[in-house]
């Protein structure tokens, strides 16, 4: 069921047309809230395992870069590949997580990534916030939610963002033909 419903999720968000080869997809996901537990009390990394089945096979489709947050614990740190690091030019902070302190669902990726690396912060251009874990702080400005049909993932709550460009300049600015780019 839950590897369905991110299925759906995905396909609804592929639908949009948003995403873009090399932009970078930030993923908060509390797997208790997912199980139907509060956030931070019953972490599954056969939770963590599905859903990351899920986004990469986001990542093939599209060739986005994934950026797995941590908990709080660890100041909501990111997990990405050594080449997204180096790519975007984001400084690597010395901390590996474990469930305890960085959350399941950042630790399978950790664990599952070719060369995976932490790093403090990201501006990423789209995100999915599964459990309210509060993904906002590593968006760019200025994001602009997605309203997809399917809504939950498991009994998380979801919300799918996307990014645009702030509008400057006022009434007398010209935004082009297609301003929310």
């Amino acid at each position: 069921m839950i590897a369905e419903d991110l299925e759906q999720v995905i396909n609804q968000w592929l639908e949009t047309s948003i995403l873009q080869k090399d932009e970078i997809v930030v993923i908060g996901c509390s797997t208790s809230e997912v199980a139907g537990k509060p956030i931070g009390t019953n972490g599954s990394m056969e939770i963590a395992e599905n859903l990351y089945e899920q986004m990469t096979n986001l990542q093939k489709q599209t060739g986005i870069h994934l950026a797995f947050q941590c908990c709080e614990h660890l100041n909501r740190s990111l997990v990405v590949d050594r080449q997204t690091m180096k790519q975007y030019n984001l400084e690597e902070v010395a901390v590996v997580p474990v469930p305890q302190a960085g959350g399941s669902m950042a630790t399978y990726a950790y664990k599952c990534m070719q060369d995976p690396v932490v790093v403090e912060k990201i501006s990423a251009h789209a995100g999915i916030d599964i459990g309210e874990t509060m993904i906002g702080m590593h968006l760019k400005a200025v994001a602009v939610p997605l309203k997809l049909k399917q809504r939950t993932v498991g009994h998380a709550r979801i919300r799918v963002a996307r990014t645009r460009p702030k509008l400057i300049g006022g009434h007398r600015a010209s935004y082009g033909e297609n301003p929310s780019n």
